[in-house]
């Protein structure tokens, strides 16, 4: 049987997590992988930020691989911007199968969710991913448009990269 590694992208406030909650409740022998939490425990100020998503990216990779040899399922909650063809190259188990999700909503319900969470700090860069990932021509087949606050039910949408 093989596994699955779910990729849930999208800008701040969107509703990854709430998504990938969704995925792993309904997902039997599933590891969620929250990227921010790998991240945020980096705390070397002399990286920049661009090394930090590196060792991010990296650290991801291991524990996908690690829970793939273990015969678990993988939900990936992180924003992925270039790295989705490097990341599937170097997954070491080939009995799996990749999806990948970018969740995009409009700018107004996006800022709503990050003010109501009290994350202000986010809006522009959440602003930032939303144009970058709604334009960029690679994402179009794996949109999931969010019109309304998401849903578990919206999760059951899988386009198969």
């Amino acid at each position: 049987m093989k596994l699955s590694v779910v990729i849930i992208s999208g800008p701040c406030g969107v509703g990854k997590s709430t998504i990938t909650k969704a995925l792993v409740n309904n997902i039997e022998k599933t590891m969620l992988v929250e990227g921010d939490l790998l991240f945020h425990m980096i705390s070397d100020q002399t990286m920049n930020w661009e090394q930090k998503l590196a060792i991010t990216w990296q650290n991801i990779l291991s524990v996908t691989n690690n829970a793939l040899q273990s015969n678990l399922n993988v939900v990936i909650d992180y924003v992925v911007e270039d790295e989705l063809d490097w990341f599937i190259s170097q997954l070491t188990n080939e009995n799996v199968e990749v999806y990948y999700i970018v969740l995009i909503a409009n700018d107004e319900a996006i800022r709503d969710r990050i003010e109501k969470r009290g994350d202000i700090e986010l809006l522009h860069r959440s602003s930032q991913l939303l144009q970058e990932l709604s334009t960029k021509q690679a994402n179009i087949p794996f949109y999931m448009i969010l019109r309304i606050n998401p849903s578990p039910k919206s999760s059951k949408i899988w386009r198969k990269k």
